[in-house]
């Protein structure tokens, strides 16, 4: 919706931006890049309102600037753009036909350009202001990328992208299909195998069965991060119980709960 708002505001602002019945057909009035306000207030601040809108969306992780979320800040464009567009259409030529000796009628009203101006903007803030509140609108704008298509918590990953080519490994223990990471075997007890040295570690892709937070590597106690079930991460590095973690945007951080996780 937001896409579709931002085409139909593009088209919009080559239309005229004043509508005068008395003018011959020779003149050609102004369209909306021909007016300031209208072009800060209205077009460019709604077609920067749907890109920020649809960057955060595709975005596999928030970005912030000045400390507010892209989304945030594309929202509050959207408003703006609405706001100011209700304002030129109600007073198109600023005042001006309240100038002494001014005849309303004679005054020029909202032109096409202004008026389809002010429908886009309406629904591209709605759209922009409606996406977290409604959940038919929450459904990521494009997947995340997977190394394979989401499997049950538990199963056994297929080989694909990002997985080692042999079956799936339980950290610590040994193999068995579908079984958690850090479990003991299920059957006949069998030893537990001890942890690898950490100069034997070699990478290798785990899911989270929970939403868990990902520290800085600096020891911050502020989370970078958060990784998300469903979402395959790669583990570089061992810390002791914690694993230095890769996020699919290429940010490390160390996953402190290591427990129950799946590894592929």
């Amino acid at each position: 919706m937001v896409i579709v708002a931002a085409v139909v505001l593009f088209i919009a602002s080559f239309l005229d931006n004043y509508s005068y019945d008395e003018l011959p057909d020779s003149v050609d009035l102004p369209n909306l890049w021909e007016s300031g306000p209208v072009l800060l207030g209205v077009v460019l601040a709604g077609i920067i309102a749907a890109a920020l809108v649809v960057i955060a969306r595709a975005l596999p992780q928030p970005r912030k600037v000045a400390g507010l979320e892209l989304g945030a800040i594309g929202v509050a464009f959207a408003v703006f753009a609405a706001w100011s567009a209700l304002g030129n259409v109600i007073d198109p030529v600023g005042g001006l036909d309240n100038l002494p000796g001014a005849a309303e009628d004679k005054a020029p009203s909202a032109g096409t350009g202004l008026i389809l101006a002010l429908v886009a903007t309406l629904i591209m803030a709605a759209a922009a202001v409606a996406t977290p509140l409604v959940p038919a609108l929450k459904a990521d704008l494009l997947p995340a990328p997977k190394p394979v298509a989401p499997q049950p918590y538990g199963a056994q990953p297929q080989g694909g992208y990002g997985y080692p080519g042999a079956p799936a490994q339980p950290y610590g223990a040994q193999p068995q299909p579908g079984q958690p990471f850090g479990q003991q075997p299920q059957g006949a007890p069998a030893a537990a195998q001890p942890a690898p040295a950490a100069a034997d570690f070699s990478p290798f892709w785990f899911a989270v069965p929970v939403a868990r937070p990902l520290f800085a590597e600096d020891g911050s106690p502020t989370p970078i991060a958060e990784l998300a079930p469903g979402t395959w991460y790669l583990a570089v590095e061992q810390r002791g119980a914690a694993l230095v973690a890769q996020t699919q945007d290429g940010r490390r951080g160390v996953l402190q709960d290591t427990s129950g996780i799946q590894r592929g």
